[in-house]
């Protein structure tokens, strides 16, 4: 996963270590609060164990367990049952409703006051206070944090009301922003706000309002939880434990939920191969569609792809149809907007990147590009791998010779990092785990100075320019049809000029028994979340 950065000139580095995409492991496991020990990654004899869920999660564990700083899909999915923010909503419907907060605002006051639900305590005992909503605010606002793109073009400052009151004072009204609020977990500023402390959330240090507390942290291994017996808010836990473990290869991702004896009850990150199989075996088998996607990212300072000719030419050319049918089984659909079609915000874009090699063919005339050679950069997650050979067949069709180049994706950055030259990068990305809204997920690419801006190093441009201009003025915005409007104008200039555009948007999916859990609903972003599930 990827994410957004501000204006901080915070390093691709830093930014792959918070986003869960380098595995280097925490070093500060032993910080975790009330660790109970290492735990075993074996659950065996789990199934039939009715206060535990054992879950496989298809990503790293090892990456920044800090809220304001990860978009790694284990910690973040993790974060979502340890930590409360004032208002969060529901996994899949986005619905907002109250959680450290005890009523939700006006959606269209230039303010919001928040009153803390009583008698809300952290992990270690301590109570929650307005002192921390400042400080977790605080954090959240500081342009080096990885969330803060997501808050300073609204969010003024927060202010402290009484001594159980908060108000959060916008630039302007901001609707959307009721939703993004759960962004926002609140930390406790004793156990943070100390030196080091945060280097120590990063680290796996875990300690929250909500109803699952963390009692083991192994790096590369599994994470263990068990239900806060003071937690009083509006979605307790249902089990008493959870063993999460991560496991990165498919092959044992699926065995680990496989046969009479699975030691796992619920798996995310199926691969499209697997499914019939472990439908056949009894299980259920669901999929989410949302913004998952590869995206083709583009160097404009490296003729000829300052050219938009070009890029188009390269987009018209790839048979999506056949990548979808082969590398993912069925479950994708080609591209037609940034926004994939299950987003409220979604219009077809007036430029769609259908198959069409003789348009390529003849963009690129128009160009006046000839012999070209294109080295693709990608990175080596598995069903990215799986697109490869089709992109580069269609591109060899229309008489662009083509070398594929996958990599660990910390290799591939730590290149571009270094300033080191490059084509044509391959890669995935997901922002809804972050929300759904349009601003959002549309910040979380085309941000002035942000990362992958500068990677294109386009954001001088005056098309560039003038493309953030009207992405302010669809902010500010109070009128949601104008702002639908203005959101769609400038959906049709990031697909004309095709600088960090999707191929595919894809289904993630995932498994469970269902006879031993219900209430599982799949998601369309990495993860899972077990708040309303039970145990049968």
């Amino acid at each position: 996963m990827s994410a957004p950065l501000s204006r901080s000139g915070l390093s691709r580095r830093d930014f792959l270590r918070y986003s869960g995409t380098i595995s280097a492991a925490a070093t500060i496991a032993a910080a975790v609060s009330a660790c109970t020990g290492p735990a075993s990654t074996s659950s065996v004899g789990a199934g039939d164990d009715k206060d535990l869920v054992t879950a496989v999660i298809g990503y790293g564990n090892d990456q920044s367990w800090d809220p304001t700083m990860t978009a790694s899909a284990f910690s973040m999915a993790a974060i979502n049952h340890i930590y409360e923010a004032l208002v969060e909503t529901d996994p899949i419907t986005r619905e907002p409703y109250p959680a450290l907060a005890t009523a939700l605002p006006d959606p269209a006051a230039d303010s919001w006051r928040f009153t803390l639900r009583p008698g809300a305590k952290w992990h270690d005992g301590q109570p929650v206070t307005v002192d921390d909503v400042l400080f977790t605010f605080q954090r959240v606002l500081d342009p080096a944090t990885l969330v803060s793109s997501f808050f300073r073009t609204w969010l003024k400052e927060v202010r402290k009301v009484d001594d159980t009151s908060v108000e959060l004072v916008f630039h302007f009204p901001f609707p959307d922003a009721l939703q993004r609020l759960s962004i926002a977990k609140i930390m406790p500023k004793h156990v943070f706000g100390v030196p080091g402390g945060w280097d120590a959330a990063k680290g796996g240090k875990a300690v929250g309002s909500g109803p699952y507390r963390l009692t083991a942290h192994n790096p590369k291994s599994n994470d263990t939880f068990e239900a806060f017996a003071d937690y009083n808010g509006p979605r307790p836990a249902q089990f008493k434990r959870m063993n999460w473990l991560s496991i990165v290869d498919a092959a044992a991702r699926v065995a680990k939920i496989s046969g009479q004896h699975a030691e796992a009850q619920i798996a995310d990150n199926i691969p499209y191969a697997n499914i019939e199989q472990l439908r056949s075996s009894g299980l259920t088998v669901e999929g989410g569609k949302g913004m998952n996607h590869m995206f083709l990212m583009f160097n404009t300072a490296n003729k000829p792809f300052d050219d938009v000719r070009v890029r188009q030419a390269l987009l018209y050319a790839i048979d999506t149809k056949t990548m979808i049918d082969v590398a993912l089984k069925g479950h994708g659909t080609p591209a037609s907007s940034f926004l994939n079609e299950q987003n409220p915000s979604y219009a077809r874009a007036k430029t769609v990147y259908d198959y069409n090699p003789e348009k390529a063919k003849q963009l690129l005339a128009e160009a006046g590009v000839t012999n070209l050679s294109i080295t693709l950069m990608a990175v080596n997650v598995s069903w990215i791998a799986d697109c490869l050979p089709t992109i580069a067949n269609s591109w060899n069709a229309i008489g662009v010779k083509t070398t594929l180049q996958p990599q660990d994706t910390s290799a591939l950055f730590t290149k571009m990092d270094q300033s080191q030259d490059y084509q044509v990068v391959a890669a995935a990305s997901n922002p809804n785990q972050f929300g759904l809204d349009a601003d959002l997920i549309l910040r979380y690419n085309y941000t002035p100075g942000g990362t992958w801006m500068k990677y294109t190093k386009w954001d001088g441009s005056p098309v560039a320019k003038s493309l953030f201009a009207l992405m302010d003025q669809a902010t500010r915005e109070p009128d949601p049809q104008k702002k639908l409007a203005l959101t769609h104008q400038y959906l049709d200039i990031i697909a004309e000029q095709a600088v960090l555009y999707p191929v595919v948007h894809t289904e993630l999916m995932t498994a469970w028994d269902p006879k031993k859990l219900s209430g599982i609903r799949a998601q369309a972003y990495p993860g899972i979340n077990l708040l309303q599930a039970k145990r049968l």
